[in-house]
């Protein structure tokens, strides 16, 4: 049997928002079986759990953003992306204000997080959402235009092209495609930061977006260059990125999906729409399981083993 995964130890870390700029407690504990991945805001007189959706989303703003009444969870894509990279399927995640940690801007601290806690298989059948049908969706027009596509395949593939008029963006591939299997989730994706531009940053700011950036969590440029002194991760980190975000926002439908996603200038906006595409059509997708997990797509079958490095503790406990 193909089985779920959630932890085998309760782990944490203390950071601050990558917009709200306040500080924030995240921690992470095991879920029994069948739970899914439940965000709970610790903070409130009367604790609020909000489970995963993509009719959860109530904001898509610079970010991915979960809500239930009035209270909402900010920037939960990429602790998203590394549960769905390592597999995760079961995890209650607690945190003491309206913002996910951004620690050093990509997921790779959230790994180490995961990784560290240990990862267990459960006596229960992982599920997963295999698309049936081609769903797309598109917004804009000319050189405006963005979009996203899921359609049948045979595991979980990501083709991601970007399109930013910047010299240092151009400078760097702006095309990637990751298979999960084939490639590293850990080494590969896990890595790349979120950037932006310092000619942005006043009109984020006066939309309280933002606040809390800065070198250490994020590629920063300029008009023309990077501005972070150690430079670029990969030489295409930029595509990089924006693939870790769409796999943590595909991971909102709440279980891995079993297809080949394709985007252009894409965002959480964009990724969400397409999800409320794919399910308001239940022809378009089922719910599937494996007990042989040999006949389970080859790129689920294996808990990543590979380890970060002893910087990204450092981080953390910074």
């Amino acid at each position: 049997m193909l089985a779920q995964r959630t932890i085998q130890s309760v782990n944490r870390a203390v950071g601050v928002g990558l917009h709200s700029s306040e500080r924030v407690e995240l921690t992470l504990r095991p879920a029994p079986p069948d739970t899914g991945i439940v965000f709970t805001r610790t903070d409130l007189s009367e604790p609020v759990e909000i489970p995963l959706s993509p009719f959860a989303v109530v904001d898509t703003r610079m970010a991915t953003t979960l809500g239930r009444d009035d209270v909402k969870i900010h920037t939960v894509e990429h602790l998203l992306s590394a549960c769905s990279g390592l597999g995760i399927d079961n995890l209650y995640i607690d945190v003491t204000a309206e913002e996910i940690p951004i620690l050093d801007g990509s997921a790779s601290s959230f790994v180490y997080l995961l990784q560290s806690a240990g990862i267990a298989l459960q006596n229960a059948p992982k599920r997963f959402i295999r698309v049936r049908k081609p769903v797309e969706l598109r917004l804009g027009q000319g050189s405006d235009q963005k979009w996203a596509r899921l359609e049948p395949y045979d595991g979980f593939k990501l083709s991601f092209d970007i399109d930013f008029d910047h010299p240092a963006v151009n400078q760097t591939a702006q095309s990637t495609v990751f298979e999960l299997g084939r490639d590293s989730y850990v080494k590969d994706i896990a890595r790349a930061r979120t950037f932006g531009f310092m000619r942005d940053v006043e009109t984020l700011r006066i939309n309280g977006l933002a606040l809390g950036g800065s070198m250490e969590n994020a590629i920063v440029m300029d008009e023309y260059r990077v501005l972070n002194q150690e430079g670029l991760r990969f030489d295409d980190e930029f595509v990089k990125h924006k693939t870790l975000d769409a796999i943590g926002d595909l991971y909102v439908a709440g279980k891995a999906l079993i297809g080949a996603y394709s985007a252009f200038r894409s965002g959480h906006m964009v990724n969400n729409l397409l999800l409320r595409e794919l399910f308001a059509d239940e022809s378009s997708y089922e719910i599937v399981s494996f007990e042989d997990a040999t006949r389970a797509p080859a790129g689920f079958r294996a808990v990543p083993t590979q380890q970060l490095t002893q910087s990204c503790l450092d981080r953390i406990r910074a």
